[in-house]
């Protein structure tokens, strides 16, 4: 049997290597809400000094962390300019709400025939949670407890093929979804529909959660495309700063 020092040193280097693994996928997480939020706005290039020095880490991390993000299409590796966040064109963020629509109108009607007991009790415990974000106007918790919601509703249709679907579309989306509730009529419309997810939900009225979750889509893609066509947001809304550029 090997001695405890023989065992360590055997060990290190694969625990030194899921260190490494868990650090970048932290910098990963902590790099995918700096976009969501826009504090790293489209077209943003990451300059890895910067990013280094304000997260903390070394550039290996960090790089493993930009080939993650590009592998979900939300960082670009350009060369001779690096890592720089994706943006997408209009008529790419049309037809991918307009798909978005279709998934959680769908997972919808299958969640609200195969989600359990627990699983309607925890997505009603998160909508309260996201109630009293937007009570607060703290908009990046609200957002966090707003796509735990829609995430867990996709789970609950029990379909893996579109679970990952939506997976990749949505990660390309997020920030723009983020975006949308900038103005705070449109941020409460919003809470409002959900309020009725949860309703249809419980009543496990298939028909009625995918209508509003189509709807709910729809409402976001027209949002959006009202910004991105220079509507203004509502004056007072979380604004966006240039860390990381």
């Amino acid at each position: 049997m090997q001695s405890e020092p023989a065992l360590e040193a055997a060990l290190r280097p694969m625990l030194a290597a899921v260190d490494r693994r868990v650090l970048h996928e932290a910098v990963a997480e902590r790099l995918r809400e700096l976009i969501v939020e826009g504090v790293l706005a489209p077209g943003a290039h990451l300059n890895e000094r910067v990013l280094c020095a304000q997260l903390a880490v070394s550039r290996t991390p960090l790089r493993e962390a930009f080939r993650t993000l590009a592998g979900e299409g939300i960082v670009e590796l350009q060369p001779n300019r690096g890592a720089v966040v994706a943006a997408m064109r209009r008529e790419d963020i049309e037809h991918a709400f307009e798909l978005m629509a279709t998934l959680e109108a769908l997972a919808g009607e299958l969640a609200a025939r195969r989600a359990t007991r627990a699983e309607r009790d925890e997505l009603r415990a998160l909508h309260f949670e996201m109630l009293a974000a937007h009570a607060r106007r703290d908009l990046p918790a609200y957002y966090r407890s707003n796509s735990a919601i829609h995430r867990r509703l996709v789970d609950c249709a029990r379909n893996p093929v579109l679970a990952d679907t939506y997976a990749r579309l949505n990660a390309r989306l997020q920030a723009l979804r983020f975006r949308s509730n900038l103005n705070r009529e449109k941020w409460d419309a919003a809470v409002a529909e959900h309020a009725a997810m949860i309703e249809a939900l419980d009543a496990g009225d298939g028909a009625r959660l995918s209508a509003v979750m189509r709807g709910h889509l729809d409402h976001k893609r027209a949002t959006v495309l009202a910004q991105l066509d220079g509507a203004p947001d509502t004056p007072g809304t979380p604004g966006t700063s240039e860390a990381g550029r």
